[in-house]
């Protein structure tokens, strides 16, 4: 199967080229493709005759959303819809990294697939756009929501992960307050990119959930990484409101792999084994 990765030197991109090794694979980078850009999306996909093209380019700076909406809009949505179509044009299957951020954290229990989306700020309302763009185009989807990636590939955009963030935070001895009333899963990109590999060898195509089981607060994933790496820091509690947010988050974002829990492939393990593996350098 020839595979076309968007994004293939980010995060999850790598993890990606990695295990699809086994693939033809054509590895695309900003600088091969430009998915704000119509003409260069239609022009790079049609050259690559793919079977299957997975984008998991995105503009995920939360704030900076905020201040660009339209940049966001043309990246988050625009983007995907010409993806999307220029896939309809060549055939192949679509598959879109999207985020738990399209929900607004009011219902309290993990959301799975058939849940109502109410995002809460511009990043939420663009990737939920880029998603019903998919769905008005293409039969031949899958839409992977997944949270909190973490990886031993750097996130190009942020320069990095809050697993990373942390232990900086920690060898430099600073104190650290982390808020204990934003619930999530943290995802392992490495487990999430397993999971891909399986769900794309299926026709079982729609919206998936995708995150390692189970969830923890902020500050329980920041807790576990200092018990797990040894470093002795000074770890404070706090609530989000005291970092006076310019932007809304949900306080709730944990994702249930309903959907492949249904087929008997859910295959993600719980997020705090994902963790132990990760800091030991272990798959």
């Amino acid at each position: 199967m020839r595979v076309v990765i968007i994004g293939s030197n980010g995060q999850l991109g790598m993890d990606l080229s990695s295990e699809l090794k086994n693939h033809e694979l054509v590895l695309a980078t900003h600088n091969d493709i430009e998915i704000k850009n119509e003409k260069s999306v239609f022009s790079f996909i049609k050259d690559s005759e793919p079977d299957i093209v997975i984008n998991t380019a995105a503009f995920h700076k939360v704030e900076e959303c905020e201040k660009t909406p339209v940049t966001a809009f043309r990246v988050n949505a625009l983007g995907v819809k010409y993806l999307a179509l220029a896939c309809l044009m060549a055939d192949a299957i679509f598959l879109h990294i999207s985020t738990d951020y399209i929900f607004g954290g009011e219902k309290g229990l993990p959301y799975n697939e058939d849940d109502i989306p109410n995002p809460l700020n511009v990043y939420g309302i663009t990737k939920l756009a880029g998603e019903y763009f998919i769905k008005s185009i293409l039969k031949k989807y899958f839409i992977v929501r997944t949270s909190g990636l973490y990886g031993k590939h750097k996130c190009r955009a942020k320069g990095g992960n809050f697993v990373d963030k942390m232990i900086y935070l920690a060898e430099k001895k600073e104190k650290i307050r982390v808020v204990d009333d934003e619930i999530l899963t943290p995802t392992y990109t490495y487990d999430l990119s397993i999971q891909i590999k399986k769900l794309i060898d299926t026709n079982f195509y729609g919206t998936y959930h995708i995150a390692n089981n189970g969830f923890c607060s902020w500050y329980e994933f920041a807790e576990n990484i200092f018990k797990l790496t040894g470093l002795e820091v000074n770890l404070e509690k706090t609530k989000s409101k005291e970092f006076a947010p310019k932007v809304k988050r949900p306080l709730y974002s944990v994702l249930e792999n309903k959907k492949l829990k249904s087929l008997n492939m859910d295959f993600m393990p719980m997020w705090d084994d994902a963790l132990k593996r990760f800091l030991k350098g272990k798959n």
